[in-house]
């Protein structure tokens, strides 16, 4: 099955206070380049969420988001900064003895004061946070696979739409090629007997460049390669494995023949063919780089 390497997807999962969500993004990539944007909490988890990561997607520029969040009365709690507090105190002492103060001090006083308490993240259990995790990673894997399973369907019905309007162009230079040899020939006949019987031509000689010019414009091999590239081609279809640089191998190789049968084919509707086909063939090209 096709699928394109481009995608999004998006996975949350929930338990005991903590909330994490997952974001995927994928685009083109010749290589499997996967970056993970992580609270500093998690970094712990970097590399599980790249493996795992790399066990289901093998190429494409991939990001990955993840945010956490705690429910109310789960996210913090306060602190007590104790040195600090005891040096309040101590000053507090300090201006009661001072200025001869007779009442106590407040514990609201005491409390209002910069950085007394401060407040944290509450620890949460490792291997809660990772199933978690673990279940929005999947979660967040299983929408972007749907939708690069989707677009990869679209690309595969223009692709296979284009393949055989090259297999259709094709024909009509298998049809067309064997008749450049034969008008040529009648061609050369004709300008020959223009000439006039003053002029003297060695008929093997004249027999030889015909054989030549054939041998030349014979594109015979080119259209069996070609038609065997076409054919390994349409077998990737329903691979079960990426199969993107492959198909890419054989465009490559599908253009190198029919470059080789444009330069040997001495025809203008030939040319055209061969044209025609190298326009759909760089539209498959460009569909063959977004796939995975």
């Amino acid at each position: 099955m096709i699928r394109s390497m481009t995608g999004f997807g998006k996975g949350q999962a929930s338990a005991e206070g903590v909330s994490l969500t997952v974001e995927i993004r994928s685009v083109n990539h010749r290589y499997a380049d996967i970056a993970v944007k992580v609270p500093r909490s998690l970094l712990i988890f970097e590399a599980d969420i790249k493996k795992r990561i790399g066990e289901r997607l093998r190429r494409g520029k991939i990001d990955v988001f993840v945010t956490q969040e705690f429910a109310v009365g789960a996210s913090t709690v306060p602190v007590l900064n104790r040195p600090l507090a005891q040096a309040y105190v101590a000053v507090f002492e300090e201006m009661r003895e001072a200025f001869g103060l007779q009442d106590g001090i407040p514990t609201a006083l005491l409390a209002a004061q910069k950085d007394v308490i401060s407040v944290r993240e509450g620890e949460v259990a490792e291997e809660l946070v990772r199933d978690c995790l673990r279940q929005a990673l999947e979660r967040s894997l299983d929408t972007l696979e749907a939708m690069r399973r989707q677009e990869g369907e679209a690309t595969r019905v223009d692709i296979e739409g284009r393949i055989s309007a090259v297999e259709e162009l094709l024909d009509n230079i298998g049809e067309r090629a064997p008749n450049v040899a034969t008008e040529w020939q009648a061609k050369l006949t004709e300008r020959l007997a223009r000439l006039g019987q003053d002029v003297v031509f060695d008929p093997q000689r004249v027999a030889q460049e015909i054989a030549i010019f054939a041998d030349r414009c014979d594109i015979s091999e080119e259209m069996v390669r070609f038609r065997s590239h076409l054919a390994q081609f349409r077998t990737l279809f329903d691979a079960a494995e990426p199969i993107g640089r492959q198909m890419d191998f054989l465009v490559q190789e599908l253009n190198r023949e029919v470059n080789t049968m444009g330069s040997k084919s001495n025809d203008a509707d030939l040319t055209r063919l061969v044209v025609a086909i190298k326009a759909e063939l760089e539209k498959v090209r460009e569909q063959v780089q977004n796939i995975e």
